[in-house]
């Protein structure tokens, strides 16, 4: 996932938070537990519904696992190049530093990774997430 989530803090009202996120049901979590102590990082959760979640935070790590695991990747390619994409960018820039054209190339990432997505709620258009990030005249 890439969102952009509001602060209360800082200069920016806005940040963009990079996760990758793993399920498992939970008769199965050890696995989830197995990729967690192999690459170190992560948070196990157990959830009401019998599923397990490993989540990933962070565009640091984010890059990190999906370089690793980008050519073993077979169902959801397009969003792993679209997060990668846009956690490579934002872990080299700060979000006062990006550049509108950069920021363009961020909500394309995220239109990207929704599109892609089975999530049911609902999905921010281009022109909501541009308005987010104040790029509209």
């Amino acid at each position: 996932m890439l969102q952009i989530k509001n602060r209360k803090d800082g200069k920016s009202k806005r940040r963009f938070m990079a996760t990758i996120c793993l399920y498992q049901d939970s008769r199965h979590a050890k696995t989830l537990l197995w990729i967690r102590d192999l690459f170190g990082i992560g948070y196990i959760s157990e959830r009401n519904d019998g599923m397990t979640e490993l989540r990933i935070n962070g565009f640091a790590q984010v890059r990190i696992i999906l370089k690793a695991l980008r050519p073993f990747i077979r169902f959801k390619k397009d969003q792993a190049r679209a997060l990668y994409e846009a956690v490579d960018l934002l872990s080299k820039k700060s979000l006062a530093k990006l550049n509108k054209q950069e920021l363009l190339q961020i909500i394309e990432c995220i239109i990207t990774i929704q599109s892609n997505n089975y999530a049911t709620r609902h999905k921010k258009t281009k022109k909501e997430l541009m308005k987010l990030l104040d790029l509209t005249p």
